[in-house]
């Protein structure tokens, strides 16, 4: 059985793989002194997945405001079943003073255009 834990890190990763298809990687992030971080989470976890499940990781945006955005996602096994869902609210912070800022604007753009 998959650990319970690692939904989470699924959910990171499919956040993580959207940022770099609209072309912002971790990198060009960090050169710009911008950082997001989990500031809630609101998970149900609603079946087991196996170790060798092809799962599928979803993500809309629920909510966008200046300095955050609410995800919600869904872990998906082959069979379509939904095995975990959540809410969780990233916000925006700058590195250098580890205070919010705004996001930038096209990943409003293209987070609010578009589901994963």
């Amino acid at each position: 059985m998959v650990y319970h834990a690692n939904f989470l890190k699924f959910f990171e990763r499919c956040r993580t793989e959207w940022l770099t298809q609209i072309g912002m990687s971790n990198s060009s992030l960090r050169e710009q002194n911008i950082s997001f971080v989990v500031r809630h989470v609101d998970m149900d976890f609603l079946q087991g997945a196996r170790l060798e499940d092809r799962l599928v990781v979803k993500a809309t945006v629920a909510k966008a405001q200046k300095a955050s955005m609410t995800f919600c996602q869904e872990i998906v096994n082959p069979e379509g079943n939904i095995l975990c869902k959540a809410m969780i609210k990233v916000a925006c912070i700058d590195t250098q003073k580890m205070k919010p800022r705004a996001l930038p604007q096209k990943i409003i753009m293209e987070f609010t255009q578009s589901d994963r």
